[in-house]
């Protein structure tokens, strides 16, 4: 893995004693990765990440880990807000939906699983808090996308994937979704649909209707059995 520093001023303090429990995945959602770079650098933007990955996957350093970087905006998981207090940052550059939606080339996705190994082991951060920028504010952001090979990363540890889809959904979905840690309405200004979606780009990518269908409601269910497990 090729590490380049490219340091942000777009950082500050984590609050104390926030312990970092989240590793958050988005796409840069420029049309390059070095305008992506230089927007996560420029203090006007008032934004940044710990990390980004461009194509050929060369990492760019941004945010030291200790310190808060400004990626997640306006969120919420498992009853905590404003998670760029408890998270990591990870940028991967592509186009995204708004420019040419395009795969994640293999490149890049080895150097993330090589970055978001070490990041996973230093702060202990649990496979299930392996998160895309839809899954902690849907009702703003789609990425890292349908298109992002979640199942591929959950092969070597870095977030979860149900192995099967049989069992049936056997409690409300907006209970389930919440219980995986959502945020859902009232608790969250969001749609169902948007929860739903979101919950589709991440565990059933070949179908984001926004719809409970019967398939998304087994997907549910096994997503939820595998959170709500006892440790």
């Amino acid at each position: 893995m090729r590490l380049i520093e490219r340091p942000s001023p777009n950082r500050d303090a984590r609050p104390e004693g926030t312990p970092i429990d989240l590793l958050v995945l988005h796409y840069t959602g420029m049309k390059t990765a070095e305008e992506a770079v230089e927007r996560l650098c420029d203090p006007a933007s008032q934004v940044s990440a710990h990390y980004t990955i461009d194509t050929e996957g060369t990492v760019f350093a941004h945010v030291p880990e200790a310190l808060r970087a400004w990626h997640a905006g306006v969120s919420y998981w498992a009853g905590a807000r404003g998670l760029n207090a408890r998270s990591i940052g990870i940028e991967l550059a592509n186009p995204g939906h708004e420019f040419g939606y395009v795969p994640f080339p293999k490149a890049q996705i080895e150097a993330l699983v090589d970055l978001a190994d070490g990041i996973i082991s230093r702060h202990s951060i649990p496979a299930a808090r392996v998160l895309g920028h839809s899954d902690i504010a849907p009702a703003r952001k789609q990425d890292p996308g349908e298109l992002f090979p979640w199942k591929g990363l959950a092969d070597f540890g870095i977030g979860i994937w149900p192995e099967h889809s049989a069992r049936a959904l056997d409690l409300p979905v907006e209970q389930a979704l919440a219980e995986i840690g959502y945020g859902v309405a009232p608790e969250v200004e969001v749609t169902l649909e948007q929860v739903l979606g979101a919950f589709q780009r991440h565990f059933v990518p070949e179908s984001v209707t926004g719809e409970a269908d019967p398939e998304t409601q087994r997907r549910i269910a096994a997503v939820h059995a595998l959170v709500t497990a006892p440790a």
